[in-house]
């Protein structure tokens, strides 16, 4: 059982080795730099969420604000109508009053804890907000980075392509040179073959009647020449 689970690992990693040596450079670059701006894409819809959740507290603070304003000056107008009652002995009017100030102080400490609590999460979504803002500048700076990798890396690709098919073309030359075409030296030996038994032939055709004969033709019509030559010296009156 062991040895099947190492064969088939052996297999998978084989897999895996093959696979990766038949892609193709250029898809996984692009392939690369497409899943890094689909991350950053969903990384700014997440940081656009707490930052509007930020936002949204702000607006929710204002009203709180708003509500707290407007309670304690309802209170503080109750109290005022409430004395004012005392003031004039109309017990009945300052009961009224007085739990009216009651019902709206209860408002207001309402409202003032639900700003304090907003007050609070506003100060963490701020923290929040700035630390997604961050994390969207980071992360778009290693998408340029990766783009600008991306852009090397292609030209590389290129100039690796260029130099396999300048490698290819000097191969196919020395193969040619090799083997569809005589080298210099052996040129160089059938010429000096050539020569070497041109000049056998004619050593062989001196040492024979008619290679002796025609030496001596050829002497003959050299002296032949010579006295053609005084002869024509004297017509001119030239000296030797």
């Amino acid at each position: 059982m062991g040895f099947l689970r190492r064969l088939w690992g052996y297999i998978a990693a084989l897999f895996r080795t093959s696979a990766e040596r038949a892609m193709n450079p250029e898809i996984e670059i692009e392939q690369a730099i497409t899943e890094a701006r689909r991350r950053d894409q969903e990384l700014r819809n997440q940081a656009a969420k707490v930052v509007a959740h930020r936002t949204q507290l702000e607006s929710k603070m204002e009203r709180a604000a708003g509500d707290v304003g407007e309670a304690r000056e309802m209170a503080k107008q109750a109290l005022l109508r409430a004395e004012g009652g005392r003031s004039s002995g109309d017990a009945a009017e300052q009961a009224k009053w007085t739990q009216t100030a009651q019902s709206i102080a209860m408002k207001l400490q309402a409202a003032e804890n639900n700003l304090a609590t907003l007050r609070t999460q506003y100060e963490t979504a701020t923290g929040q907000a700035e630390s997604a803002k961050e994390a969207v500048q980071q992360n778009a700076m290693r998408v340029q980075e990766l783009a600008a990798r991306r852009m090397e890396l292609l030209g590389s690709l290129e100039a690796a392509k260029m130099q396999e098919s300048v490698n290819k073309a000097v191969d196919t030359l020395s193969n040619t040179m090799d083997y569809d075409a005589p080298s210099l030296d052996k040129v160089e030996e059938k010429i000096e073959a050539r020569k070497a038994e041109a000049m056998a032939k004619a050593e062989l055709r001196e040492a024979t009647p008619d290679g002796a004969e025609a030496e001596l033709k050829e002497a003959i019509n050299v002296v032949q020449a010579d006295a053609k030559l005084e002869e024509l010296k004297a017509e001119l009156g030239l000296t030797s």
